[in-house]
């Protein structure tokens, strides 16, 4: 029995449009705490692979399919790479910097014996003097001033602050040279495609060219797993739009962003990433802090309510939680405030997401089929758009231009239909490759409630079931 054999859960008109992602941790680390999650409103799980082994994640990704069965809806697994994700190493105690104070930091240095601060990733070959280091996730900046041969890096305090060991670092100006994935990462890709994760988020990139290295990787394991480009970085964000063209979908991580970047300029960037996220049909995911008060406290803050709710308005496809549901207090109330949130504003924007119609003059056949199909709905006021759909091409298409009505994807492969999950207004259903599997279903949801005699709907299908891109069928259906 796969994920989407139960009777529905949710009626048509609750299907909440924008998507939520929940990361396991230490207070998710159980079954019931993951099946409660997806409960709760969660679509996808981020499985974070800067910490935790091997052996843990093959028990999540278990209980994660598990909980997906119970409950009877699709879930997304995310494998979140680390990459050169650089942090100081360890030493013991405070470490107080003064404005003016010169400091040595080494790969792999002894602080007590030599003085010199430990990093844990050799930056002596990547980075030049002149270049900003921000230090302890952007509170302590520092310009390097020399390297040495033997690897030392010298740099200057900008500003007073302190050091404690782990904590992380950010180069905004350092060219990485495409070296952005890792001898860890390669390891946890080879166990991520053995597992069947569904998304790979790609920590750093900096250029297209890091997405084609992944994908090489990705291909030479025989694995469909999606690509999610995380824009954490200056070089990404100038190179945005090629970075999008080449990622399957886009990650705004708003925290190294941030630092990287100026504060101010994060919301342009999302919303920009967005807008792009549409323009190419890739799902976009708005992530850091949404609801960051609920680490500890039961209700979020206003400003964090309007955080989420703006990401809803402006068309996200996804939403995600981080420490809120990896080690928070409150993980299972972070996902109902989020989906709640989402639900009311769905329901009482001022404004629809609308597509951008300049994107249209971009049309080919398939896109063409798409703006019919919307175009179709909205003039019959049909109460969902159903897309066969066999690589998940003909659902993404309509989806980026955010129909007024849901989205009901049938598809024979479960790895599509869950790769679907964190996509905007889809519901996704597994069925076998038939000439008329849009109208069982839809036969099906009639008789479950989901919809109701009178209602109207549009599907599309193709002439050769369960072969890729052949949608060239639309019709008008009335329940009875």
């Amino acid at each position: 029995m796969d994920s989407t054999s139960r009777i529905p859960n949710v009626p048509i008109s609750k299907f909440k449009r924008t998507k939520i992602i929940a990361t396991l941790g230490p207070s998710t680390m159980s079954y019931d705490l993951i099946l409660h999650l997806v409960k709760a409103g969660a679509n996808g799980i981020r499985l974070n692979f800067s910490h935790g082994t091997h052996e843990e994640r093959i028990e999540q990704i278990k209980w994660v399919r598990e909980a997906s069965k119970e409950f009877g809806k699709p879930v997304s697994i995310i494998q979140d790479l680390q990459g050169p994700k650089i942090r100081l190493g360890d030493f013991d105690g405070v470490v107080n910097v003064r404005q003016g104070q010169f400091l040595r930091f080494k790969y792999g240095a002894d602080y007590e014996q030599s003085g010199v601060i430990p990093i844990q990733y050799d930056l002596s070959k990547k980075v030049k003097r002149g270049e900003t280091m921000y230090l302890y996730d952007g509170k302590l900046r520092t310009s390097i001033t020399s390297v040495s041969v033997d690897g030392t890096i010298h740099a200057r305090a900008e500003n007073d602050g302190i050091l404690i060991r782990r904590k992380g670092i950010n180069l905004p100006d350092t060219d990485f040279g495409g070296d952005v994935i890792t001898t860890k990462d390669k390891k946890d890709i080879a166990f991520g495609v053995t597992k069947g994760v569904d998304w790979i988020a790609m920590s750093f990139v900096q250029t297209a060219d890091d997405i084609r290295n992944l994908r090489k990787i990705l291909r030479s394991h025989g694995s469909i797993a999606r690509i999610m480009a995380k824009i954490e970085t200056r070089a990404a964000v100038e190179n945005i739009e090629e970075i999008i063209q080449e990622a399957d979908g886009a990650m705004v991580a708003r925290g190294d962003l941030a630092i990287e970047t100026l504060a101010e300029s994060v919301p342009i960037v999302q919303r920009t990433i967005i807008d792009l996220g549409q323009k190419y049909a890739k799902p976009t995911i708005v992530a850091t802090q949404m609801l960051a008060s609920m680490i500890d406290m039961p209700e979020p803050t206003r400003a964090e309510v309007s955080d989420v709710a703006t990401a809803t308005i402006i068309g996200a496809d996804c939403v995600m939680l981080s420490d809120e549901t990896a080690n928070g207090k409150y993980p299972i109330e972070a996902v109902k405030v989020m989906k709640r949130i989402i639900l009311h504003t769905q329901s009482n924007m001022p404004k629809k997401v609308v597509f951008r119609h300049e994107y249209e003059k971009m049309a080919g056949r398939q896109e063409a089929i798409c703006n019919t199909i919307i175009s179709l709905a909205n003039d019959i006021g049909a109460k969902a758009i159903v897309a066969e759909t066999k690589s998940g091409a003909t659902a993404l298409q309509i989806c980026a231009r955010r129909p007024a009505q849901p989205i009901i994807a049938v598809t024979s492969d479960i790895g599509v239909a869950q790769q679907l999950a964190i996509c905007f207004g889809i519901k996704s259903y597994v069925r076998p490759d038939n000439r008329l599997a849009a109208t069982k279903l839809t036969d099906w949801l009639l008789k479950n409630k989901v919809l109701h005699a009178g209602d109207m709907v549009v599907t599309a299908s193709g002439r050769y079931p369960g072969v890729v891109g052949t949608t060239d069928t639309i019709k008008v259906r009335m329940l009875e």
